[in-house]
Parts: structure tokens; C-alpha cells; sequence
């Protein structure tokens, strides 16, 4: 990984020059919970200034990243970044959380984020990820083994989501994903079987022919609801 990740910084400083504020490694991979099957190599880049011309500079470096199965960096320049927090409070959180500075200047670690949407965001993406995974899951019902990789690619993220919850109620979450789920079911009263098995699947310590996925879709479906449910009744 370190190999890869010093052929991305060098790229972007030529692309860049000075423009190159910082690079940033954030998620999973910087706190050590990656899976290679399942896990990305997220990027954060800050720019001084962004135009098309910048988006031209990086052109062939973001289509060179993405041919290593990670998506493309995000592209922020430094105002933005500063000025953008009570937009995307779950995503500056969490990058704080778990980031690693792989050039330039510490953009992250100082930073205030602002929580005044925060409550609501979370709800938001809860609801939204939910509807998204009924979309996909009500075309393939039929097709046993898309409906498990719809399953292992959505758990991650209704795990983060479910940790902010958690923040969002005063309760303290593990780092890891495991620890999320026990904890939402501490607080949440969620049954955190379902999620554990995906979890499981994920870590290769289960096969994926070891669930059934249409069981599985309906605990986790009412598993989400609860929590959404819980952050729903949340002071606004």
C-alpha cells in the first residue's frame, strides 16, 4: 500500500507544483480496518485553487488511480474545506477520526467542524442509503448472489451511519465496525446478527453461500429502521 500510495503523491506534486496544498489517506485503510476485496484507498486533495486547468493537470493521474480499484480523490481547495464542514459534518467527522497526512500541510487534525446540521444529515444519508438498498435489492430478489454483494457493499456504510447515530445519542462507538453494530444494539435494541454475518463474509471468515441473503435483507432492513427511528426522535 505505501508503495502505491507514494506513486500517487509524486504524480499529484508534478501535476500540482505549488498548488498542492495536502494529501491526505482517510476510512478504512488509514485506521487499519481495510478489506482488499470490499475496501477502497480514499484520497482527499487539496488544492490552492481548483479550475479546469487543475482538472485537466490530474486527468490522467485520476484515471491511473482508479485502475487500482480506488476511487478518484476528492478534490477540495483549502477554502473549502474550511468553509464547507456544517455541509458535510459526517464526512469532515470522520475523516478526522481515521486519516493519515501523506504530504503537505495538516488540514484536518486543527479543523472545527460544524455540527449545526449535523442531526439531520445523519438522518438524511440513514434514509437515503435505506431507500437506495430497497431500489437495488427489489430488482434482484430472484438472483441469490447479487443480492449477497449488494448486501456486503452497503453494510460498511450503514455501519458508519450507525455510528453517528450513536454519537448523535451521547453513546461512545468502537472504532471498528464489530464494535458499532454490538453497540447499536446496546442502544438501539438492533438484533446485530445480521450485520455481524456480512461483517463476517467481508473478513473472510465466512463463506458468502453461508447466508441466506433474503433473511438476511430483512433484519438488516429493520435493523436500519430502528435506528433511523431512534435518531428521528432526536431533539431538532
Amino acid at each position: 500500500m505505501d508503495k502505491l500510495l507514494a506513486q500517487l503523491v509524486e504524480k499529484l506534486q508534478k501535476a500540482y507544483g505549488d498548488r498542492l496544498v495536502s494529501v491526505v489517506l482517510y476510512g478504512s485503510a488509514a485506521a487499519g480496518d481495510h478489506q482488499a476485496r470490499f475496501s477502497d484507498y480514499n484520497i482527499l486533495c487539496v488544492l490552492s485553487e481548483i479550475t479546469p486547468r487543475q482538472l485537466g493537470a490530474g486527468e490522467d493521474i485520476f484515471r491511473w488511480w482508479r485502475e487500482q480499484c480506488s476511487p478518484a480523490p476528492l478534490l477540495l481547495t483549502e477554502h473549502e474545506v474550511a468553509t464547507s464542514t456544517d455541509c458535510f459534518a459526517i464526512e469532515f467527522l470522520d475523516i478526522q477520526r481515521q486519516h493519515r497526512l501523506l504530504f503537505g500541510k495538516d488540514v484536518i487534525g486543527p479543523l472545527s467542524v460544524d455540527r449545526c446540521f449535523y442531526r439531520a444529515q445523519v438522518e438524511h444519508d440513514l434514509r437515503a442509503k435505506l431507500l437506495r438498498l430497497r431500489q437495488k435489492a427489489g430488482g434482484m430478489l430472484s438472483n441469490p448472489d447479487l443480492l449477497r454483494r449488494i448486501l456486503l457493499d452497503s453494510v460498511s456504510t450503514f455501519c458508519v451511519l450507525f455510528r453517528h447515530a450513536l454519537l448523535l445519542k451521547g453513546a461512545e462507538a468502537g472504532g471498528h465496525k464489530r464494535d458499532v453494530v454490538h453497540r447499536a444494539q446496546e442502544v438501539f435494541g438492533i438484533d446485530a446478527a445480521p450485520f455481524e454475518m456480512l461483517l463476517d463474509v467481508r473478513a473472510e471468515r465466512r463463506k458468502p453461500r453461508e447466508f441466506e441473503p433474503v433473511d438476511i435483507l430483512s433484519a438488516c432492513l429493520k435493523g436500519i429502521s430502528q435506528v433511523i427511528d431512534a435518531v428521528d426522535q432526536l431533539e431538532k
